[in-house]
């Protein structure tokens, strides 16, 4: 994936030598928890996980510039759930620590712009659980539109099936909404 860089972040490809700091907030269960997927027991199933990521090419590791450490990470790839050619999704997650700082906002707008300038895709899709509000502001900020409620769409990885809630932005509304500033 293309290098992506912010003010106080860069949005790269994983290397296997992230794995230490994906650990540190692949083992979190409000991270991993809020995003759908297990809290990671050991560091080789990080290891694992950053292998596929590598292998996969669809989830940038978000660097903060200011110590060089991977915060976070961010998959788009295509949206399973569209069938539509170059629609969209993102998911995301973030180190505990560096929640409330903006930083999920300042790296999902340079992937929309990426997405929208770059790649011309037509829609970029998010899903989050009802219990997730800080992915739901993330999505309002970045000018998401909801569109409704999946209802038992999503199972844990513990096998309780959750609610989704889908929000988009179309290629004109991000345009349009950047005309504009």
């Amino acid at each position: 994936m293309k290098v992506l860089e912010t003010k106080r972040l860069i949005l790269r490809n994983f290397y296997e030598k992230d794995v230490y700091d994906f650990y540190q907030f692949a083992k979190n269960h409000n991270v991993t928890n809020s995003a759908g997927w297990k809290p990671h027991n050991s560091i080789e199933e990080s290891e694992r996980l950053i292998n596929r990521f590598i292998e996969d090419d669809n989830v940038w590791a978000i660097v903060w510039k200011e110590n060089n450490k991977v915060i976070g990470c961010i998959t788009f790839k295509d949206d399973i759930k569209r069938l539509v050619n170059d629609a969209k999704m993102i998911g995301y997650s973030l180190c505990e620590e560096y929640w409330g700082k903006g930083i999920m906002t300042e790296a999902v707008n340079q992937v929309l712009e990426y997405a929208f300038q770059e790649m011309c895709v037509v829609s970029v899709a998010a899903y989050h659980f009802y219990f997730n509000q800080r992915s739901k502001r993330v999505l309002d900020k970045c000018g998401f539109v909801f569109e409704s409620k999946l209802r038992c769409s999503y199972e844990m990885y513990n096998g309780e099936i959750l609610d989704e809630y889908c929000y988009s932005i179309l290629r004109e509304e991000y345009l349009l909404k950047h005309l504009l500033k």
